[in-house]
């Protein structure tokens, strides 16, 4: 499956991981972990972005425990139709931006938000679309938290991705991003393994907390 592909899954999905489907789950766990790293190292007042925000959960969470200059970047058609009505102080609070995260992010400013941090979504970045992880660390201010499924720690060696599958559907590429993002001069300052995912924070390297 090409990285083209790849994006047109998403852009199109209904049904399970769809942007309905997140939203009847509402926050959970992972909602959780992001706020309390939040609230242990930044102010309610940080900008903060969300990459591959589907319909806002975490971002809802996050709104309703202070946390007030948020935004986010969903690829799919429906994601913020369905934020409206399951979010609607969010949709109308918050900043977002329709498409792709490699289109959208090369578009911003150096520095441009104090937080940025994925939910189970870099993780479905394609080999392709490598190039944007520099590109995320550039948007990067403050703090990076990741929270995704990195695999088996066997198959990591290589630094190269690798590949499974959900219900035989679409891709997971599986990466050590602690291996990825010190490589670009981050330093990793906190980090959790759980049953599925691996929660990691990272400051950037003209941070001086981090040094």
């Amino acid at each position: 499956m090409n990285s083209k592909e790849v994006r047109r899954q998403w852009a199109e999905r209904s049904g399970e991981f769809s942007p309905e489907y997140y939203a009847s789950y509402g926050s959970d766990h992972r909602s959780e972990s992001i706020r309390s790293r939040l609230e242990r190292f930044v102010d309610r007042d940080a900008s903060v972005l969300e990459l591959g925000c589907s319909s806002g959960r975490h971002l809802a969470y996050l709104s309703e425990h202070g946390f007030g200059d948020l935004a986010g970047i969903d690829v799919n058609d429906d994601a913020f139709d369905v934020m409206a009505e399951s979010y609607p102080d969010l949709a109308a609070g918050g900043t977002f931006y329709h498409g792709t995260i490699e289109d959208v992010v090369a578009e911003f400013g150096d520095d441009r938000f104090d937080v940025v941090y994925s939910v189970e979504t870099l993780q479905h970045l394609h080999p392709d679309s490598e190039w944007v992880l520099e590109e995320i660390a550039r948007i990067t201010d403050d703090l990076l938290v990741t929270i995704e499924n990195e695999g088996d720690d066997d198959r990591q060696q290589s630094g190269e991705p690798d590949v499974s599958y959900v219900n035989d559907d679409f891709p997971l590429y599986h990466r050590d991003w602690k291996r990825v993002f010190t490589g670009l001069g981050f330093t990793e300052i906190d980090v959790e393994s759980g049953a599925r995912d691996t929660v990691r924070t990272f400051r950037p390297p003209d941070d001086d907390s981090a040094r």
